[in-house]
């Protein structure tokens, strides 16, 4: 309990991390002091006392043991293969309760997590609209909630239309394949190229189609939401206070719990976080530059919700109302 992992999570994060040490101190003690530091957010000094080991070693293991585990991401934070894809698109129709979504393999989103502000004049870059310092994480995850791919390091007034065009995923059109969308909130622009990404509706939506197009898309994009709120109860690090490490260190810590939040899953350890609400209502930004489709995109999949065949299940008057 006092790690916020079960034996199993933690056993196999051991076995995945090399055992290379250079120090005396040895492999465990290295990963029970990185992940005790990453459940509580606490100082090192107060590590220490608890594990009985020297504020300068505590320090050390903590910067070892979180790169170790940062550099697990490729291993561990994988984007599905072709095979895969049908599985990933269940869990979405099974989340929206709409086959309209039977081409969406993802769902997109940002996180800011707060940081102490940097020195120098720099340090306003990193103030976000919420007038606090922050960094960004932007993540894709599937119906499960396990992370598919994440992009971290970005400051908080950036924003997000910025950071996913700056992005690998992005940049390079690595996911996801032609054919198929991700689902974002309003922050995002609604685009088919390079990216699919479908966006709901600006409010004051205009007819009832619309509106329930946004309701079911709310229904499949909440998971990214819930992503977040479990990443950030288990590892309190990220939830109630300032990372306590400089601010070029802070991606490293957010990219760790990143790759531990996937490790839990595969073994069946999962936390529920507290309900998050986010901008749900934002109005999209204006589309990049140089790419569109995406409103049409939306258009057609909206319209589908007229055609009461289109439903698996019976409706009730609560429905039709």
């Amino acid at each position: 309990e006092d790690f916020r992992l079960t034996r199993d999570s933690m056993e196999a994060l051991i076995r995945m991390l090399p055992q290379d040490e250079a120090h005396g101190w040895g492999h465990h003690i290295t990963i029970l002091i990185t992940v005790y530091w990453l459940a509580h957010g606490l100082s090192y000094s107060v590590v220490s006392r608890a594990f009985q080991v020297p504020v300068s070693s505590v320090c050390r293991l903590v910067h070892t043991g979180t790169i170790k585990i940062a550099a697990l991401r490729q291993q561990v934070i994988q984007l599905p293969d072709a095979q895969d894809l049908d599985e990933v698109v269940l869990g979405f129709e099974n989340l929206a309760n709409s086959p309209i979504f039977s081409k969406c393999v993802g769902t997109i989103d940002g996180c800011h997590v707060r940081i102490k502000t940097p020195a120098g004049p720099t340090g306003q870059d990193y103030i976000n609209r919420k007038l606090f310092p922050s960094i960004q994480m932007q993540a894709v995850c599937d119906g499960k909630g396990r992370f598919l791919n994440v992009f971290v390091g970005y400051p908080g007034s950036v924003h997000d239309t910025r950071v996913l065009r700056n992005s690998k995923i992005y940049k390079e059109a690595l996911y996801p394949p032609q054919g198929y969308f991700l689902l974002g909130d309003g922050g995002y622009p609604c685009i088919t190229h390079p990216v699919a990404i479908i966006t709901p509706y600006r409010e004051p939506v205009q007819g009832r189609v619309q509106a329930r197009f946004n309701h079911y898309h709310a229904k499949a994009r909440s998971i990214i939401e819930r992503v977040f709120g479990m990443m950030k109860t288990r590892w309190r690090s990220l939830l109630f206070k300032s990372l306590e490490v400089d601010h070029t260190f802070a991606p490293t810590v957010i990219m760790a719990c990143a790759v531990l939040h996937n490790i839990c899953l595969t073994t069946g350890d999962i936390i529920e976080g507290p309900e998050v609400v986010d901008d749900v209502g934002l109005p999209p930004p204006c589309p990049v530059r140089g790419v569109c489709g995406g409103n049409a995109w939306r258009d057609k999949l909206a319209a589908k919700l007229s055609a009461p065949q289109v439903y698996p299940v019976e409706l009730n008057e609560h429905d039709y109302l």
